[in-house]
């Protein structure tokens, strides 16, 4: 009776092992397998020069609009998104900070890598740059001794992904201002410095 009994909980143990590596399997497969993932929603942003208002703040009569796919975000808070894809050239979002606190994320397909706020900013413009290995190492070779760049370079762990803006509005009458924010922001693919000219 004992074994039988000692067979049953073995049993019963490996089944729930087992099981347990079963779902964390299916929870770490989850980004891969998705078709609609968060890089795939973004890609039609990626011919625009600003960020797709993601989230709008309500303003007097016009409402918040309907959130498609993200959860729901601050209310406070006014977010759009810019895609990039790094085999174009590198990816610029430019920004002129103001008196509403700013933050920029970049994502890849494996979740956000950085993350910077309006307190990098010099001289009240922020300049974040995504780039590849290669990119990044013809960026510092075309680099000039006596004007170095102000530009806030990032080696993205993907070709493709998106950088996620937001802006706080922390009081009803700056709603209006933080959504003008957002779309103020600059998002544009560098051109390879042959065809610039730049070094």
């Amino acid at each position: 009776m004992r074994a039988v009994s000692l067979r049953l909980l073995y049993a019963t143990l490996t089944g729930l092992v087992l099981a347990g590596i079963v779902h964390i399997a299916a929870v770490m497969a989850i980004p891969r397998l998705a078709e609609a993932d968060a890089v795939s929603r973004t890609q039609a942003s990626e011919s625009l020069d600003h960020p797709q208002p993601i989230y709008t703040l309500s303003t007097g009569e016009v409402p918040s609009p309907p959130e498609a796919w993200l959860p729901i975000p601050d209310p406070a808070v006014a977010v759009g998104v810019c895609a990039y894809d790094l085999s174009d050239g590198p990816m610029r979002v430019s920004s002129r900070t103001s008196a509403l606190p700013l933050s920029l994320a970049a994502h890849g397909r494996h979740g956000a890598f950085y993350a910077v706020t309006d307190q990098a900013a010099v001289r009240g413009a922020l300049d974040l740059v995504i780039m590849t290995r290669a990119q990044f190492d013809q960026a510092l070779a075309d680099d000039d001794e006596n004007e170095p760049s102000r530009d806030v370079r990032i080696v993205a762990p993907d070709v493709r992904g998106f950088v996620v803006a937001r802006v706080i509005a922390g009081l009803p009458s700056q709603r209006p201002g933080a959504n003008e924010a957002v779309r103020a922001i600059s998002c544009t693919t560098d051109a390879p410095a042959d065809e610039t000219g730049r070094k």
